[in-house]
């Protein structure tokens, strides 16, 4: 008798993450709290998403140059952010499939696969940031030399192999106890420095100066560092998680008010732990401004940073000075840092599998996915550190800065084709039902923020173009950028049109087969 194949790459239709999909049990009947708490752990999970290491050197340098001027652009990122993970949460609950599941069911394979491959770079983009950070990390706790640290990062496969071991609401205690250590480095930070209260709750106010194009600090201006913050807090991969693991709540779907109780408990599971990821971008911007004195950091790298919190000379006041000598604050950026980089391992590998299996039904084991996708992600880390160590230090560093920075291009390309379907499907009765459907006042938010920001990533592209070309590129290197991204804007708008058609004549079926459906149940009666 011959034994059954188990296959590692399996066909699949099946729910949205599977192992873990209405596996975890909610109390009925129970205090507001108590039941709060049954369904805290998913927004934990998307919330790494907002304060990964891309947001760090966004928000110290806009702290350094412009003050608090951006603090309300961190605000306004923050609000968008809880309105489209709303969607994103309510999408999964309703209808039971994640956004990536939704949008191949309403879609034609060829665009499923055009789609699943763009949002893959976007997350191999944001995986070079997390091996960089990570690599750095340990570069700087532990004095390992880059080219190894870099190797070690691929082993977090084996970390992740355990937590899949010990159930999923431990891995959600685990990521929120990293957000914690997170939290409490900046704030012990910001603490001691003793910001001015007063400035920064004018900063949250926007003014006309908040996107101006001058003055230029640093090379950069007030539009510029809006522009980076924002790129870098919300990002693609965070709708489609969040549409999946607000599914591992236990409900009976048939009970239309135990599925507004979900709705409602995973709304504000995800707001509170969003405003944990705000509160962490806007201590980073903080610090930019009163941990360092003015001017100080010129290198907003992580190996500058790590500098700058070592040297007394770039501290604001005698007592950071004196705690900067010990060591400390370095040390505590460094963990913080590394923190980082685990909890988007974690969120990332969870990420590639729901978008693998639900653009192109396509399933392999949790531990092989995080290899691959970490292994093509350390090619170009691997590369630009044997390029550049033999050049010198500074030279490898403003190397790694610059490859972190220019990877987060495809986010640019990413985030509309989650944004606008998700808009359009939750906007939908034909998919949400008359009660979960957006209200208007929803729809109206959702628009502005989907083409405000969609307006913003791609005004922002001939500028990220521009950065591969080096600091200072010449004026034909310029030109050669600037076409290049508008061919690239003109590419994204019309995969956007046919991704708008798509997704239109899919909502038509649905609401079809609807109306089928209610026409046979009327005559059956």
């Amino acid at each position: 008798m011959s034994k059954e194949k188990n296959p590692i790459l399996k066909h699949t239709n099946g729910l949205s993450l599977e192992e873990v999909n209405g596996t975890v049990e909610v109390p009925k009947g129970k205090s507001f709290w108590r039941t709060l708490l049954a369904y805290s752990g998913p927004g934990a999970l998307v919330a790494v998403g907002y304060m990964d290491p891309g947001n760090w050197s966004t928000s110290i340098t806009g702290g350094q140059n412009f003050q608090y001027l951006l603090m309300s652009v961190i605000l306004l990122s923050s609000l968008v952010a809880m309105l489209l993970q709303y969607m994103a949460a309510k999408l999964g609950i309703v209808t039971q499939m994640d956004l990536a599941q939704a949008i191949r069911a309403r879609t034609s394979k060829a665009l499923g696969i055009v789609l699943w491959i763009l949002t893959e770079l976007a997350i191999m983009a944001t995986d070079i940031a997390e091996v960089i950070g990570a690599a750095i990390a340990l570069y700087l706790l532990f004095n390992i030399p880059l080219v190894i640290a870099v190797f070690i990062t691929v082993f977090d496969v084996l970390v992740l192999l355990l937590l899949t071991k010990i159930g999923f609401r431990k891995i959600e205690a685990i990521v929120v106890c990293l957000i914690f250590v997170i939290l409490f480095v900046f704030i012990y930070q910001v603490a001691l420095s003793d910001p001015n209260w007063g400035e920064v709750i004018k900063g949250f106010v926007p003014t006309h100066e908040t996107f101006a194009k001058s003055p230029a600090i640093g090379g950069q201006t007030p539009l510029t560092g809006a522009l980076g913050i924002i790129g870098a807090t919300v990002m693609p991969h965070n709708l489609y998680l969040h549409s999946a693991v607000s599914q591992t709540r236990k409900i009976n779907h048939a009970d239309e008010e135990e599925v507004a109780s979900a709705v409602r408990f995973t709304t504000w599971d995800s707001n509170i732990q969003l405003s944990m990821a705000f509160l962490v971008n806007a201590l980073l911007l903080i610090m930019g401004v009163a941990v360092f004195k003015t001017g100080t950091v010129k290198d907003p790298s992580f190996f500058g940073l790590y500098e700058a919190l070592s040297n007394p000379a770039t501290m604001s006041n005698s007592l950071l000075m004196g705690v900067a000598k010990t060591g400390l604050l370095s040390t505590l950026f460094a963990v913080a840092l590394l923190a980082s980089g685990q909890n988007s391992t974690i969120t990332g590998t969870l990420t590639g599998q729901v978008i693998m299996e639900g653009f192109i039904h396509m399933k392999m084991p949790i531990w092989l996915r995080r290899l691959v996708t970490r292994l093509i992600s350390v090619v170009p880390v691997m590369i630009c550190v044997m390029l550049f160590s033999g050049k010198g230090v500074i030279e490898e560093h403003e190397a790694l800065n610059n490859l972190m920075n220019n990877s987060q291009v495809f986010l640019a390309f990413a985030l509309p084709f989650s944004m606008l379907p998700l808009l359009m499907m939750t906007n939908s009765t034909a998919e949400m039902g008359a009660r979960f459907k957006n209200k208007k006042i929803v729809q109206l938010l959702g628009w502005i923020a989907v083409i405000g920001l969609t307006y913003l990533n791609l005004i922002g592209l001939p500028s990220q173009i521009e950065g591969f070309f080096g600091d200072n590129p010449s004026a034909m290197e310029i030109t050669t950028a600037d076409t290049i991204a508008y061919l690239l804007i003109a590419a994204v708008l019309a995969l956007l049109a046919w991704t708008i058609i798509e997704l239109y004549r899919g909502n038509k079926r649905v609401a079809a087969a609807n109306a089928e459906l209610v026409e046979e149940e009327f005559s059956e009666d």
